[in-house]
């Protein structure tokens, strides 16, 4: 079954929580503080495998979960982090947000790729001990890990796309120019899935073709399997847009061009700009004037055209020596570029949720949601902690301190953030 879209849940790992503890030792007198802190969260990776074609697994698995860090302990031992969690996907598939539909990778090349960030580990109660707090009974959770839901999207990576109405020989082409195997028969859709085919132009010199089933007249709205497949031909340098000379079902090969070309361009403007080279298939079942008048059309629009009878691989090889060096004067397959994360204006006021602990004497603010503005935080620079307060006033912790009895110099503690509070 070929499964080119699916929806899935990501979770990373929490980060472990820091330990409270105490030095323990004959003979030694007020230890101290000695809690180690928890260990990372693990993240989730994602990862090409050649070996995979469709996106089928993911209609049976649709939740990811990593493990979380482990807790601290005493000794000052910091927990272990969490290995990542290593989802693999076909070479080709697109990573969108599953609510805004924001792309967030695509998964064409073979490094990986961290969808979700794993939480950091809490601090043990050592990082908390000072000159005036000797012997802090507290530590910090780890921070959650990422969580999200993501709509996988597989494009195909192929340089040529073959396009082209049902039954004109689209898989009698692939199957002589190339290895690939697909089914082939006398009725219309005996393609359903696209097929992939390398052709070989000598040692070293190759490209990859794709025959893309189901396409017909509304195939851009949705008629057929086209919209199905449409996809797949956007990441193609260039079309081979296989015709029926012959009119054996009745249709006039020059109108099966235009009403193709109309579906390429209600789906997707650019698709009916790229690079098309019409072969004319079935020439041995129409007359010599048909072809010659199927041709002039294409000569007068500057469309290269090439008779072939697809079955006995005539005229094939003139076709796949032309598209061969078309392809060493196009750009690469097309890569697309993820979209910029939304930036927030956490100064606005709106009430977020924050949790506020006291834990002696320390205020303790814990927020999913700030966690990606610490990471931006320099507390080296001016402006940068300017924002940051104007975000602790306008989400309401100022006023949340305030109430809880906060006291000029009483530290406030975020994550692994600290700061003396000054009204």
């Amino acid at each position: 079954m070929f499964v080119d879209t699916a929806t899935i849940h990501v979770r990373a790992g929490d980060g472990g929580h820091g330990a409270v503890a105490f030095h323990r030792e004959k003979y030694v007198a007020s230890g101290g503080p000695d809690g180690g802190d928890g260990g990372r969260g693990g993240d989730v990776i994602l990862k090409v495998d050649d070996s995979l074609s469709t996106l089928a697994d993911f209609r049976y698995k649709r939740k990811y979960a990593a493990q979380n860090g482990q807790n601290g302990s005493g000794g000052r031992c910091s927990g272990k982090s969490a290995p990542p969690l290593e989802i693999k996907v076909p070479r080709g598939t697109l990573v969108r947000d599953a609510e805004s539909g924001r792309l967030i990778a695509d998964m064409s090349g073979d490094e990986p790729f961290v969808l979700a960030k794993g939480g950091k580990g809490g601090w043990g109660n050592s990082h908390f001990a000072t000159s005036t707090r000797q012997v802090p009974r507290f530590a910090k959770n780890g921070a959650p890990g990422d969580e999200l839901n993501v709509r996988l999207e597989l494009k195909l990576l192929a340089d040529v796309g073959l396009i082209g109405f049902p039954n004109v020989g689209k898989s009698t082409l692939i199957s002589v120019v190339s290895m690939a195997k697909p089914k082939i028969a006398n009725y219309h859709f005996t393609t359903l899935t696209p097929v992939l085919g390398v052709v070989s132009m000598g040692e070293g010199n190759s490209f990859v073709m794709a025959d893309i089933p189901g396409l017909i007249e509304g195939a851009g709205e949705g008629v057929g399997l086209g919209h199905e497949f449409l996809r797949h031909v956007e990441r193609c340098r260039m079309l081979v847009h296989v015709i029926d000379v012959s009119g054996s079902e009745g249709r006039d090969p020059i109108a099966d061009f235009e009403a193709i070309n109309r579906e390429l361009a209600t789906f997707d403007p650019e698709l009916a700009e790229l690079k098309q080279v019409v072969a004319a298939n079935k020439c041995d079942l129409t007359e010599d004037e048909e072809v010659a008048r199927v041709k002039a059309y294409f000569d007068q629009r500057q469309i290269a055209f090439f008779p072939i009878m697809a079955a006995i691989a005539e005229g094939t090889q003139q076709l796949i020596n032309h598209v061969a060096a078309q392809l060493a004067t196009l750009p690469p397959i097309t890569r697309f570029e993820p979209d910029p994360e939304p930036v927030e204006d956490f100064t606005e006021q709106k009430k977020r949720p924050f949790t506020l602990t006291i834990e002696d004497g320390v205020y303790i603010i814990e927020a999913r949601w700030l966690l990606k503005i610490m990471e931006a935080i320099d507390p080296d620079e001016y402006d940068s902690l300017q924002y940051f307060q104007r975000v602790l006033h306008s989400s309401g912790i100022i006023d949340a301190l305030v109430e809880a009895g906060i006291q000029k110099g009483d530290t406030v503690s975020i994550y692994d953030f600290e700061f003396d509070y000054i009204p």
